[in-house]
Formats: structure tokens, C-alpha cells, sequence
């Protein structure tokens, strides 16, 4: 029979002691076992001693555990299986077999003979070549100074005109059309004024959505109907955004007032206080 494996014997230790065990609970002789199993009564014997060298191949003694296993009312199946029948190789028989392998091993590699002749060869002949005729030599470093010259003509800055530059306009497409802005100072009194703020007075003559913003911040926005009339002041800045330009009437700092623009077109005007001095 082949031995068991030091996992085996220890498996095997477990399973007969839990067998052996329950049928003494059970109070069943082990000669009734193996009447009921038909397994010889010296294999029974010998397997809850622990005389596993009396035992057969391991594949028997794990049909052995299940029959018995069965006659004591368990799942004798499931109990065999706990059993390994094949032999696992110890560790140190792998890295033995491993380190006999690595050493069969034999480097495959072949250099020729001639290839390391032929390379002498052709460093020798490339030295010759330089020392019969040392005008390669002299030639070869006239084009690296060479090289250097061009290398640092590419990379020196280029001189900056002194001419001002000319600006150039774009034409805009005419596929998107964008509100008009301006940015109107307000018309200052006839007499000096300082830090004057800006007054601006809408009265609709029809209905028209506007935004207002004063110092920034959006004190109106919404639709005026025709008729109202409404008056802001700011400090440093008042923006009027209308969506029906021609049919808002603004008057700024109480002069005659004027049309924003045309009927039907948005126009933004930014005003600002001005500042005169006589």
C-alpha cells in the first residue's frame, strides 16, 4: 500500500476517534459493525487504534468511513470526503525537485567564434581609416563647430520693431445679432458740479420689458405697461436694458426726454455721472 502523508494521518486520527465515539455513545460493539459493513474486523481494529500501516490502499479505507459512518446513522458520504485519498507532495520534496530541474538546466546560448574577429576587425580598420588620413578628422570636427554656429543663430532672439502695432478689425458675422450697448455720461448743469449722481426717468409709451440696474445691483426687471412712469438714481453707475427700445421715453438728470431707440429693438445704455469744471 502506499504510506499516507503526515495530512492524511492526521485526518484520519480525527475522523476514527469522532467514529469510534459516537459508537460507543450508541453502545453498537464493533463486531456488529463489522457484520453490518462487511469490512474485516483487524481493519476496523486497526483504524480506531490508529494502526493506519494495518490499513489498505486509501481510496478503501475512505469507502471503509463511509460505510461505517452509515451504520452509526450519519451522512457517511459527506464524513468520507473529508478524508484526501491523493497524496500531496510535502514542500520540500517541490523545491527539491525544483532546484534539480534549475540545475539540469543548461544555457542555450551560442556565439559563434568568428563574430567577436569580425568585430575586432572592423574597429581596427575604422581606426586605420582615421590614421592614414587625418583630414576626415580635421573635417569631421569643422562640421560639429559648424553645427554649433547654425544651432545658436536659430536660437538667438529676434530684434523687436520699434513700429507700433497696428490693430486690426474683424469683421462679426451677421448670422447673430446682439443688443446694442452704450455708455452715455449724463448731462451735467451749467454750473461746476462734484460727485453729481446720475437720475434717470422712463415713462413708457407702450409695453416694453426692462431690466434695471443701479451700482450694480438690479433694482428692476420685468414689463412696464404704457403710461407708467419710474425714476432711479445712482452714485457711480445706472444700466437701462430695454426689449422694446422705441417704446421707452428717458429722460436723464430732468432733461427733455428722448426714445431709448428704435420700435421693437433691445438696446442696453449705461449712464454715468460726469464731472465738470470751470
Amino acid at each position: 500500500m502506499k504510506p499516507l502523508n503526515e495530512a492524511q494521518v492526521e485526518q484520519l486520527k480525527e475522523i476514527s476517534k469522532y467514529l469510534q465515539q459516537v459508537r460507543q455513545e450508541k453502545s453498537i460493539r464493533i463486531e456488529e459493525v463489522a457484520a453490518k459493513t462487511h469490512i474485516r474486523l483487524a481493519f476496523l481494529q486497526a483504524l480506531e487504534a490508529g494502526e493506519f500501516g494495518e490499513l489498505p490502499e486509501p481510496v478503501y479505507v475512505q469507502g471503509f468511513i463511509r460505510r461505517y459512518a452509515d451504520v452509526l446513522g450519519l451522512d457517511g458520504a459527506a464524513l468520507a470526503n473529508t478524508f484526501a485519498v491523493n497524496i500531496i507532495p510535502s514542500e520540500t520534496n517541490i523545491s527539491a525537485n525544483n532546484d534539480s530541474q534549475k540545475l539540469n538546466i543548461k544555457p542555450n546560448i551560442h556565439i559563434p567564434l568568428f563574430v567577436p574577429y569580425i568585430l575586432l576587425l572592423v574597429l581596427a580598420s575604422i581606426g586605420l581609416i582615421y590614421v592614414l588620413n587625418p583630414k576626415l578628422i580635421v573635417e569631421s570636427f569643422a562640421k560639429q563647430l559648424n553645427q554649433v554656429s547654425i544651432s545658436k543663430h536659430k536660437t538667438a532672439p529676434s530684434p523687436v520693431s520699434s513700429s507700433p502695432p497696428v490693430a486690426s478689425v474683424a469683421k462679426q458675422p451677421n448670422s447673430v445679432s446682439t443688443p446694442k450697448q452704450e455708455t452715455v455720461p449724463s448731462p451735467a448743469p451749467s454750473q461746476s458740479t462734484v460727485n453729481q449722481n446720475v437720475e434717470v426717468t422712463l415713462e413708457l409709451q407702450d409695453t416694453s420689458w426692462l431690466r434695471v440696474k443701479v451700482d450694480g445691483k438690479t433694482e428692476f426687471e420685468g414689463d412696464l405697461k404704457k403710461g407708467e412712469r419710474r425714476t432711479w438714481t445712482a452714485k457711480k453707475q445706472l444700466i437701462v436694458r430695454a426689449g422694446n427700445a422705441g417704446a421707452v421715453l428717458i429722460s436723464v438728470n430732468k432733461q427733455p426726454a428722448a426714445p431709448l431707440g428704435n420700435q421693437g429693438a433691445v438696446k442696453e445704455v449705461t449712464f454715468t455721472p460726469e464731472v465738470n469744471g470751470q
